[in-house]
């Protein structure tokens, strides 16, 4: 059984929670929610980012939003716990998912990674 999280533990904006239901609606029908993730590698030690699921293993926590679901592993909670995912669009094709907040402890706020990939990822 997943574990519920809260907006204190991670939250989405109003702009990133359209957004996202918007690309949701162009996914396949097996997806079961869009998977935040950390990797190591960053600017300083981690790089952040989404992707579409198609599973949610027991440990890992999840958001309910109206159409959606955010879905982050045990590990991952860690450094994204009180961070702001929020969308951007600087026109002329310069709209991004934006992270703010991002704990000082391994990480930069200045390096976001954003975009939701392809199907998938993140099961075990």
């Amino acid at each position: 059984m997943s574990v519920a999280l809260t907006q204190s533990d991670i939250r989405l904006t109003s702009p990133a929670q359209i957004k996202m239901a918007e690309l949701l609606t162009q996914v396949e029908d097996n997806v079961q929610g869009v998977r935040v993730f950390a990797s190591p590698g960053g600017c300083s030690g981690m790089s952040f980012g989404m992707t579409f699921t198609d599973c949610i293993n027991p440990d890992d926590g999840v958001l309910d939003y109206q159409q959606f679901k955010v879905v982050v592993d045990e590990d991952t909670i860690g450094y994204l716990r009180g961070v702001e995912i929020d969308f951007v669009d600087r026109g002329n094709g310069g709209a991004s998912f934006v992270f703010n907040n991002l704990p000082s402890s391994g990480s930069s706020g200045g390096c976001s990674s954003g975009g939701c990939g392809g199907g998938g990822g993140g099961c075990s």
